[in-house]
């Protein structure tokens, strides 16, 4: 090791510097979460915040701007931090407690509590919080400042890091302007309109079902149509997201469109999780692993927020439009049309996977029938509708997609959330995979096996072997961020969008004994 140790993993004067710079802001953060009393909440949160930015700027110019442009791997492999080391562990249990402190116990970050003053941490982002939605800071607050701040800089690094790559120079822009604006200002901007008899809800404009499960609980219906003309455009925008705009550009782009594009999680995980990108396992086992627990979630989701809905619907014709049994017939009409088209349309290209897509169907069927008879009142089967929500919010919103989802990032990778439990990318997936136009086209001749490709898919895609064959990369998991093209030194890898018509091409493995071989060769021709 000592042997190979790539000599760049050296810090230099400049780097040092900048290290020390973000070390003091991070130690500005680390006061007011053990509450010092801060005399300036303006300047010190200014300070903070300054000082890491500037550091990691100041870090990238170093560490890439004095090199020429192309790949980049820098020895990830010897590095504490990048490699499951001490540091990687230590950041990894760090990040964990952040989120369960966040999720759970957001008094300890200094949350006031039944009308007290903020504290700590949550008081520092009181007058950043007063300036853009006109109220004091709330635990969210803070971690959409923190989150949209991590994802500017790191995705400054990022553009440094790739600045021979045009296509990831522009996505990186894309999931900046895209958190920055419509994730994080807008939103803030909304709440600063509201007023006694007008409320807009807090709304991420990019965010759709299953990612916005909260959508579609009974307050924030409730909000949406309090709010007017503006609350129900809305609440169609969201509705219409994900039965037209969502499928048509997957058909055009792929999932990438929002995966790599738009979505807030997989802006973190390019930019300020690129660093871990490498730790994504391309065992067979997890690739196993991956496609039962995703699909589960998805299930999961389903059923869920059909429950949900379920809950605050009624029998009565006079005061419900949509009653109980006309909604679970509607789910259930919809479930079958799409389980339908694709066993007569796709059952062959999908092979055994259709089996499995036979059994999650007929799984929530048989969970909506038992929710027609097995309610009463307010209680579905054994639960109040209230425990439902909260433990759908709780499983999804908080556990898989914080704590696991990025506290995981130095330890599995920075996709963990996106390969093994998101929701949204398993419907993009199975759209990607049934009619999308996107696939990755390679070029066999000119493999040299080095495996960047393979080493740096942050979706645990074993894209050498395709590369090997020269066979094209459709895959449900595939998120289209173009790394595995960007660091590959023979060109062999193109991101493209094409007709459906050849798509997927899987090479056969031809035996020199066979006796039609050169029919086979004939017919292809």
């Amino acid at each position: 090791m000592s042997l190979a140790k790539p000599e760049a993993n050296n810090l230099s004067v400049k780097q040092k510097i900048a290290l020390a710079l973000g070390t003091i802001g991070v130690f500005i953060l680390v006061l007011t979460f053990f509450n010092a009393n801060l005399p300036n909440s303006s300047l010190f949160l200014t300070s903070a915040l300054v000082l890491i930015s500037v550091g990691v700027i100041l870090f990238a110019n170093d560490a890439y701007l004095t090199k020429i442009k192309g790949i980049k791997n820098d020895g990830v492999w010897f590095k504490s931090i990048s490699s499951r080391g001490f540091l990687g562990w230590i950041t990894g249990v760090i990040l964990t407690l952040f989120y369960i402190v966040l999720y759970f116990y957001p008094h300890l970050l200094g949350l006031g509590i039944e009308g007290a003053s903020n504290t700590g941490l949550v008081s520092l982002f009181d007058p950043l919080s007063k300036l853009l939605n006109g109220g004091v800071a709330s635990q969210w607050f803070v971690y959409g400042t923190l989150y949209t701040v991590a994802i500017l800089i790191f995705g400054y690094k990022f553009i440094l890091k790739y600045r021979h790559n045009r296509y990831q120079q522009l996505r990186t822009f894309s999931v900046m302007f895209f958190q920055l604006g419509f994730a994080f200002l807008i939103p803030e901007f909304m709440a600063r309109l509201n007023t006694d008899t007008f409320k807009l809800p807090y709304y991420d404009l990019k965010s759709m079902w299953p990612l916005s499960y909260y959508n579609f609980e009974q307050y924030r219906i409730d909000e949406f149509v309090h709010a007017g003309n503006v609350g129900l455009l809305l609440l169609v925008f969201g509705i219409v997201s994900i039965f037209v705009i969502s499928p048509f550009l997957t058909y055009k782009y792929g999932k990438r469109w929002y995966c790599s594009w738009v979505c807030g999680c997989g802006a973190l995980a390019e930019t300020t999780g690129d660093a871990f990108r490498q730790l994504s396992s391309k065992k067979l086992s997890a690739w196993k692993l991956e496609r039962w627990l995703i699909h589960t979630v998805l299930v999961f989701v389903v059923v869920m927020t059909t429950a949900v809905i379920y809950t605050y619907l009624g029998y009565d014709l006079n005061k419900y439009w949509l009653t109980k049994d006309v909604f679970l017939i509607l789910v259930v009409a919809l479930l079958t049309v799409i389980f339908s088209v694709v066993m007569i349309f796709k059952r062959n290209e999908f092979g055994k996977d259709a089996r499995y897509g036979a059994i999650g169907y007929f799984v929530t069927i048989i969970v909506l029938i038992g929710m027609h008879y097995f309610n009463n009142g307010t209680k579905l089967f054994l639960f109040e509708a209230e425990t439902l929500r909260s433990f759908y919010g709780f499983m999804i919103g908080a556990i898989f997609s914080g704590v696991v989802g990025t506290g995981f990032y130095p330890i599995l990778g920075n996709r963990v959330w996106c390969r093994f439990g998101c929701p949204m990318a398993a419907i993009l997936g199975f759209q990607q995979r049934l009619f999308s136009k996107f696939r990755i086209t390679t070029n066999g001749g000119q493999c040299i096996s080095c495996g960047n490709c393979s080493t740096y898919c942050e979706m645990g895609i074993d894209v050498r072997a395709y590369a090997q064959k020269g066979e094209n990369i459709v895959r449900s998991s595939c998120v289209g961020c173009g790394v595995c093209s960007a660091v590959c030194p023979r060109g062999v890898l193109k991101l493209e969008n094409d007709l459906m018509k050849g798509r997927i091409n899987a090479t056969e493995i031809l035996l020199g004994n066979d006796i039609d071989l050169m029919d086979f060769v004939n017919q292809k021709m």
